[in-house]
């Protein structure tokens, strides 16, 4: 009865993700840590992490993996369908009337008043991952990494993929001598 879970689950932070991955990232959290505890906080930050240094979009990567781990292979098809077919079938039958009312100001209203809605999620979810990794590797270390990670990303232009891949040899290679896990 896992896969029904893991259809709810990932329909639901599928079909209220508007305006894609990012958005569904807090959403899928939601259901996948704080709900169903199908992963850690850390389990869910490492999966997020290696996801984002993988080609494709997060959410089906996301439900592949966490379907799998959950059901095996019933389960990745479950969570993959309820995080594709929505979308897919939303998608062509609202696109018509979307292009029909594309300069409506209701349409327009509603797709701007969102994006607050959705930064708020982001920073939420920012929120918590910062205190999983604090309370991980400690205040010192995550503030470094993160402040090293905006430089290369913001000022050096060093695309997100290969700074994860920095952070992934970082620690694995030197956290374990610090002795802070």
């Amino acid at each position: 009865m896992d896969w029904i879970n893991l259809i709810i689950g990932f329909f639901i932070a599928n079909v209220l993700g508007y305006g894609g991955g990012p958005a569904s990232i807090p959403l899928m959290y939601r259901e996948i840590v704080t709900n169903y505890e199908w992963m850690t906080p850390i389990e869910f930050s490492n999966i997020l992490a290696l996801g984002n240094a993988l080609p494709g979009p997060i959410a089906t990567k996301f439900a592949a993996f966490v379907g799998y781990e959950v059901s095996g292979w019933i389960g990745l098809i479950a969570a993959l369908a309820a995080t594709i077919v929505p979308s897919a079938l939303a998608l062509i039958l609202l696109l018509k009337i979307l292009q029909k009312h594309r300069q409506s100001p209701i349409v327009k209203g509603m797709t701007l008043l969102v994006q607050p809605v959705i930064a708020i999620m982001m920073l939420l979810l920012t929120w918590q991952m910062a205190e999983s990794s604090v309370e991980s590797i400690g205040i010192i270390q995550s503030l470094i990494i993160a402040a090293v990670a905006f430089w290369a990303m913001q000022f050096r232009k060093i695309h997100p993929a290969i700074v994860i891949l920095i952070a992934f040899a970082y620690g694995g290679l030197v956290i374990p001598h610090l002795n802070v896990l």
